[in-house]
């Protein structure tokens, strides 16, 4: 016999889909902004903001309902809360879209010096990212969850480097500061991006493995077996 939090739980699913997918086509129209030279996009981007809102307040809702009207065992308690974060995550990434798409407008123009940075790569190892924890979330898939955290140093390590060399290009030439600026910051929020899709990698690994892993202690976790804990070294 079904139970009736199993249809609450069922739609909760089916609303965050929907988000996974809205935010995921703002992710991608968001960077073609820049790579396309695009205002029309970065404009969907800005007016679409307040559908995800929407549908942020709509999953809260949710989640507070199952809760307040049913005793939700561990697994549904983990599948909730878990949903919370996802949420909020996907809430968050969708302003960094926003972000994105409005420097864009600034300018009408990406810099010409942008082949000389590391930005195409961050944007497609954070686009992936924005996938693979979608799909994992969809698929219950923990490898595709595990994936994403793992990616998330290489994103950093780019951004990183990234900052460098903008740093160098202003000091080449003083014209190039603002818009050196403008991509470092950009830039930045590429890789908050990554760190959302980490954070709801983390949380999918939490609904199917039960187990939590946070604050980068994740290469417990992931070490191969045959590896030494640094107990016992």
């Amino acid at each position: 016999m079904e139970r009736q939090v199993d249809f609450q739980l069922e739609k909760l699913k089916t609303k965050l889909m929907k988000m996974c997918s809205l935010v995921d086509e703002q992710v991608d129209f968001a960077y073609r902004t820049f790579t396309e030279e695009n205002a029309e996009l970065a404009k969907i981007v800005i007016e679409r903001d307040a559908k995800v809102d929407k549908y942020d307040l709509k999953i809260d809702k949710i989640c507070q309902k199952i809760i307040a009207l049913n005793q939700p065992v561990a697994m549904d308690l983990r599948v909730i809360m878990s949903a919370l974060t996802i949420n909020t995550n996907l809430e968050r990434i969708g302003d960094l879209t926003v972000n994105i798409s409005q420097s864009f407008l600034q300018n009408k123009k990406k810099p010409e010096f942008i082949g000389r940075t590391k930005y195409d790569e961050m944007v497609q190892i954070s686009k992936e990212m924005v996938k693979n924890a979608i799909d994992a979330y969809m698929q219950n898939d923990a490898k595709l969850a595990q994936k994403v955290i793992q990616s998330d140093d290489l994103l950093d390590k780019c951004n990183f480097d990234n900052q460098k060399i903008l740093i160098d290009i202003m000091k080449e030439d003083s014209s190039n500061i603002d818009l050196a600026v403008e991509l470092i910051n950009v830039s930045r929020d590429v890789e908050r991006i990554g760190d959302h899709a980490t954070n709801i990698a983390e949380d999918v690994f939490f609904i199917v493995e039960a187990q939590m892993i946070k604050h980068k202690y994740e290469k417990f976790f992931f070490a191969e077996e045959n590896e030494p804990d640094e107990d016992d070294v």
